[in-house]
């Protein structure tokens, strides 16, 4: 059974990565969109259920795990014409600032930083619950979606088509499905 009661959700948690996902989906050719992940990610969350404005979230993400279900253009994205993966190996999120907007739904803002670049994020959440898994492990999970532009991260490799557009968009949709544990 789900808790509804915020204020007894008030703690530490960790991010349970094994039930967490961290996407992006990107448009390729001007055609087409293309999925990815990171298989590699740890992170915590301090919820504050009778102020959410004290709630803060930090994640560090490791670039060697991309995963678009092509290993070609994992290597290409690891490669110096994006992620630079051996001079930056992490991808870190550091929240600013949480806002509740109403019913379940939050906003939290941050720094993203990518390539050594750091440029504030926001990110629409929606609370999808806190129950007790089968082991005891108090669980919370939440939803949440963003755009950035790559290229204010420096990501600004592409190449032009013969029809006219660019290979891969500016533009980047990032997905979040985050399940934590409350820390004991």
């Amino acid at each position: 059974m789900a808790n509804t009661d915020l204020t007894a959700l008030t703690g530490d948690y960790t991010i349970d990565a094994s039930h967490s996902t961290i996407g992006f989906t990107v448009r390729h050719a001007m055609v087409t969109n293309v999925k990815g992940k990171f298989n590699e990610f740890s992170g915590t969350l301090h919820l504050d259920g009778s102020d959410p404005s004290a709630s803060t979230a930090s994640i560090d993400v490791k670039m060697d795990s991309i995963d678009t279900g092509s290993a070609d253009r994992d290597g290409h994205l690891k490669s110096a014409d994006f992620f630079k993966i051996e001079e930056y190996p992490t991808m870190t999120f550091r929240s600013t600032k949480a806002e509740a907007l109403g019913d379940e739904d939050y906003r939290i803002t941050g720094d993203l930083t990518i390539l050594g670049t750091t440029k504030p994020l926001t990110i629409d959440l929606e609370f999808n619950g806190a129950a007790k898994d089968p082991f005891g492990n108090e669980r919370v999970g939440f939803e949440g979606k963003a755009e950035i532009k790559r290229s204010e991260w420096g990501l600004t490799w592409n190449a032009t088509l013969e029809t006219g557009g660019v290979l891969v968009s500016d533009k980047i949709k990032l997905n979040f499905d985050i399940s934590a544990i409350k820390n004991a």
